[in-house]
């Protein structure tokens, strides 16, 4: 196995291993063989990144093996400077979902670890997949996990939000199936995604592929007005399929633009261009007010990734270094941050069983630990120079200055609405007079708690403060990718 089969086969089969611990009785059993599998998820994904050549824009760490030979189906394997850092993303916050969720979940232990494993290495499979109808099956196959964690381990109403999370995934999904194997014909009879990106379509054509690539990228980010599943989601979701859903499913559908629209389909890409950039403009605006009306912390999170991810499209769509970098460093951003406010708002909830705003306020008084975490994350969700939440923002803002200055004022727009929803939320729950008998009877963080939210914390700052290893291994695919756009 080379490192890529690793980083997709070490977490799914580390997966089945907890799942056969079976019952509560083996608990501790699963909960320690989980993290050991998460570990070495992580361990091998690191050399993906340290064994980078940066200078390089081919694919690299390459497995080409054949799968289904009547049809030139392979199982084929490849990473550039922008899925390398993603699948370091999905294998860090697979493990800090594993830890958090160390003492939380009682029943079904073991099959709800085993679900985030196996779900990490169909991400990762996702990101690395150089044939089509791979990338298909890995794609289609990581709604299982997360539909099982919503629907089992859910609040109320979590069979209703599953459901209409699957289907809405799984419909937008089969207009791309059409689009490959189109394609499949086009490239002569071959499922190679690089083969894809070296056709030259008819504008028509192209036209065609972009909206079949469209419902299926665009539910997944999720873009307006197909969005309308992922607050449903997330307030129903357990803290774990919350956080891995923000921080990095939703990855996926930015991912697709990047590897299929964009270099399959450059001439529509530039013609629906305009289209592209109102539906980012609308999301970036119009859920941002959204965000600010939420009662709920969990929702109102969520309408805030739909608003930061509107900046994703909007960078990406803009067909410039600056904007396309920013869109990655966004997402990349986005998964820390997002990830780390969601487990705040589990934090509370494991403690009051309320994701209410009303029912906090004063939290600062019991809980100061917590309460500078939360800021921390606030801060950098309202895009606050020094945090990572910045840094994409100011690259995408920047690029989008170069194209037209007033979509720029309107993409800035985000910074204020940020500030307001999230500074509006922390203030509420955090500071005052101490709410209620429940709130003063909260406890701060214990260990396991610190140590999840101060890795993120770091992770936040690091990114922030010195971007630089991430741009530095963007650069030269970013580059290459604009020159075929």
């Amino acid at each position: 196995m080379s490192m890529l089969s690793l980083n997709i086969w070490v977490p799914i089969i580390a997966g089945l291993v907890v799942l056969a611990t079976g019952g509560e009785r083996n608990a501790p059993l699963a909960r320690k063989l989980a993290l050991l599998g998460a570990i070495a998820a992580l361990l091998v994904s690191v050399p993906l990144y340290t064994h980078f050549d940066r200078s390089a824009s081919i694919m690299q760490f390459v497995e080409r093996v054949p799968w289904i030979s009547t049809f030139n189906i392979y199982y084929h394997l490849g990473v550039d400077g922008i899925s390398v850092l993603f699948i370091l993303l999905n294998n860090f916050m697979t493990l800090l979902v594993v830890i958090a969720a160390w003492l939380v979940i009682e029943k079904k232990v073991a099959q709800y670890l085993a679900a985030f494993l196996i779900m990490a290495g169909l991400v990762n499979g996702a990101f690395a997949a150089l044939d089509a109808i791979l990338f298909y099956v890995f794609f289609e196959s990581m709604l299982i996990p997360m539909y099982l964690i919503i629907g089992i381990w859910g609040g109320p109403k979590r069979v209703y939000a599953a459901l209409k999370f699957f289907l809405y995934t799984l419909l937008g999904s089969l207009l791309m199936l059409a689009a490959l194997i189109y394609l499949y014909y086009e490239a002569g009879k071959s499922f190679a995604i690089l083969d894809f990106h070296r056709l030259t379509l008819p504008l028509d054509a192209q036209i065609w592929l972009f909206f079949g690539f469209l419902l299926a990228f665009a539910v997944k980010v999720p873009m307006w007005p197909v969005h309308t599943w992922l607050p449903d989601a997330h307030t129903e979701a357990p803290t774990g399929g919350s956080v891995i859903l923000a921080a990095i499913t939703l990855k996926i559908g930015g991912y697709g633009f990047l590897r299929f629209t964009l270099p399959i389909a450059p001439d529509a890409s530039h013609h629906l261009a305009g289209f592209m950039i109102t539906l980012s403009l609308i999301a970036v605006i119009y859920i941002g007010l959204v965000a600010l009306v939420q009662t709920d912390m969990k929702r109102l999170i969520a309408y805030s990734s739909i608003s930061h991810m509107g900046f994703v499209t909007l960078g990406t769509f803009i067909f410039n270094a600056h904007g396309m970098q920013g869109a990655i460093v966004q997402m990349l951003s986005h998964g820390f941050v997002s990830g780390a406010l969601f487990l705040c708002v589990g934090v509370l909830y494991d403690r009051m069983h309320s994701r209410n705003i009303a029912d906090y306020g004063g939290v600062v008084n019991t809980m100061p630990i917590f309460a500078a975490f939360f800021m921390l994350f606030a801060m950098a969700n309202a895009g606050l120079p020094g945090t990572s939440g910045f840094v994409g923002e100011f690259l995408v803002i920047l690029g989008s200055m170069q194209f037209n200055f007033w979509i720029a004022a309107m993409a800035a727009t985000t910074l204020v609405f940020g500030a307001a929803y999230t500074l509006w939320m922390y203030k509420r729950v955090i500071f005052g007079a101490v709410a209620n008998a429940q709130v003063a009877a909260l406890k701060d963080l214990d260990r396991r708690e610190f140590a999840v939210l101060a890795v993120l914390a770091l992770a936040v700052l690091w990114m922030g403060l010195y971007p630089k290893p991430v741009t530095d291994i963007l650069n030269t695919s970013v580059e290459h990718l604009l020159k075929r756009v």
